[in-house]
């Protein structure tokens, strides 16, 4: 791991664990699994202010180019649940592939358990838009 724990941003990451702590009742077993690994994540986290988070960590709006086993090559968007879209590559951070990348960063590979099956990822890239949706607006609906 690049920067020895995942990094969050203060403000995500208490967002991240408001929506964590909303999606703990969910059956599925697989998804139970990546939310543990993650809360065991967070525990281990490097948390810091906006201005000291790298380029290259994984957050919320960052567009993430990922290299599967198979070489495969594919690009996401990290989003809050409700501006999840699967068509535009839009994946909510409660999906499993989203619970995995968040914090990470490039260069970073790593395998994690989904609902097919164990995988390891590459993280080949990542991008920070210049225009995010604000995290406020949010947190104002929890």
């Amino acid at each position: 791991m690049k920067y020895g724990n995942i990094i969050i941003e203060k403000r995500e990451y208490e967002l991240l664990k408001s929506i964590l702590s909303t999606s703990q009742f969910y059956r599925e077993e697989t998804y139970k699994q990546s939310l543990e690994k993650l809360k065991g994540e967070l525990a281990k986290a490097k948390i810091l202010d906006a201005k000291k988070l790298p380029e290259d960590v994984i957050r919320f709006n960052s567009v993430v180019t990922i290299e599967t086993p198979w070489n495969v090559q594919r690009s996401y968007q990290v989003v809050v649940p409700e501006q999840s879209d699967i068509k535009q590559d839009k994946i909510s951070i409660l999906a499993p592939m989203g619970l995995a990348l968040f914090g990470y960063a490039k260069g970073d590979e790593f395998t994690w358990q989904f609902p097919m099956g164990a995988n390891t990822i590459k993280i080949l890239e990542v991008v920070q838009p210049t225009a995010t949706v604000k995290i406020e607006d949010y947190e104002r609906k929890i």
